[in-house]
């Protein structure tokens, strides 16, 4: 089977909840400032539907949804700066390179839309993730960008597109 990248739906919303939820639970990352407590994460579609500088993608195989990330121009930024938000996967589909094909999709669809730069916030807790943006070539900052509302997290990285 292959996997498939494509725009939330609305009735993604539940499932791409449980995920994100499930997977900050596993690395102990499910505190107060987080996406874990923010009422969007639950409504995700509705929350990509505001703008046309935003998306979310879904990524599926056979019908079961993996993971998703997406991008946003999150208060605060400049016009040219969106953020990378709600990257996360299943457990199961971890490890295979998912991750690196949802960065790429995210940032290629950003650059797209007039984006010059990637801006992300993440923590400690989720190191494997943090590598992977580190490969990717995104530098870490000394403070947060913008206004987006998760100050539980304490790690900011930045990348040109």
């Amino acid at each position: 089977m292959s996997i498939t990248i494509r725009p939330i739906l609305p009735s993604d919303n539940a499932t791409i909840a449980i995920i994100i939820r499930a997977a900050l639970e596993e690395f102990g990352a499910n505190k107060p400032g987080t996406v874990y407590f923010d009422d969007t994460t639950d409504h995700l579609y509705e929350l990509f539907q505001k703008s046309n500088r935003c998306a979310y993608f879904i990524a599926e195989e056979a019908g079961e949804i993996l993971g998703g990330a997406g991008y946003f121009h999150s208060a605060g930024l400049d016009d040219q700066t969106c953020e990378l938000v709600k990257m996360y996967l299943s457990k199961s589909s971890r490890g295979k390179g998912l991750g690196q094909k949802m960065i790429s999709h995210c940032m290629l669809e950003a650059q797209l839309n007039g984006f010059t730069q990637m801006y992300l916030e993440t923590m400690p807790e989720l190191d494997k993730a943090i590598s992977v943006y580190e490969k990717f070539g995104f530098e870490y900052l000394k403070a947060p960008m913008g206004n987006t509302g998760h100050d539980g997290c304490g790690i900011w990285m930045i990348k040109g597109l």
